[in-house]
């Protein structure tokens, strides 16, 4: 990763703190954009802030742990104030692919519950259209290579994603991934039904309806693009 893209995710991050208010709970997304929101979170604890967070994966868990910011889990919370995670990619109408990390499901899980989601990426992340990056879907096991049949059928190429050992790649919730290759998806929303009627998809990376403000990362600090009706 460059230092320049580095600087967008640290500027989105920071920018990004602006919507917490002391005594919240906060949903905690997964990836590199993400990581840096837990780390400033933590300074912000240090200093006095009163807050929870619930962690979308074990990596950020891990994280907030050795930042020192109190975490909470959806048994104890049903409700979240306000969700801060990354995205790989952002369209203009604020639709997402998420997935990249792994993490889609809880990811979406905790979106789901929040009362505001907002997220934060550098500037390479927003498209004109979704489907440049490989949309994930998370699948089980069992059911893996008939999903992947089924999921070509959509019109992508898809793969089993693998980890470094060569072996499936097994998300936080014991599911594989397929990583779709669609290369330009032209109806997001007629997608995402097709991909759910699926029987073994457990859920895919279209993240649609969910984002209510994108925080865009720049080199002298970041933009933040607001939904419509917002």
């Amino acid at each position: 990763m460059s230092d320049d893209r580095d600087a967008e995710k640290r500027n989105a991050a920071e920018r990004a703190l602006a919507y917490v208010e002391d005594g919240m709970v906060l949903g905690l997304g997964t990836g590199s954009t993400a990581a840096h929101v837990v780390r400033a979170l933590g300074r912000r604890v240090r200093e006095g802030l009163r807050m929870r967070g619930v962690p979308t994966s074990r990596a950020t868990h891990a994280l907030a742990v050795e930042c020192g910011v109190p975490l909470v889990s959806l048994v104890e919370v049903t409700r979240l104030d306000l969700t801060i995670d990354g995205a790989d990619e952002v369209d203009p109408e604020l639709r997402l692919i998420k997935g990249g990390g792994g993490a889609l499901l809880r990811e979406k899980i905790v979106a789901s519950v929040s009362d505001r989601v907002v997220i934060v990426v550098d500037s390479g992340k927003l498209v004109p259209r979704l489907g440049a990056f490989p949309l994930p879907v998370e699948v089980t096991p069992f059911a893996w290579r008939v999903v992947a049949e089924r999921l070509a059928e959509t019109g992508c190429t898809p793969h089993l994603r693998r980890n470094a050992h060569g072996e499936p790649f097994v998300t936080d919730e014991a599911n594989y991934l397929l990583d779709g290759a669609y290369g330009r998806i032209d109806d997001p929303e007629r997608l995402a039904r097709r991909i759910r009627d699926i029987v073994g998809v457990v859920e895919h990376g279209l993240f649609l309806g969910l984002a209510h403000a994108v925080i865009v990362g720049r080199a002298g600090g970041a933009d933040v693009i607001e939904r419509k009706g917002d």
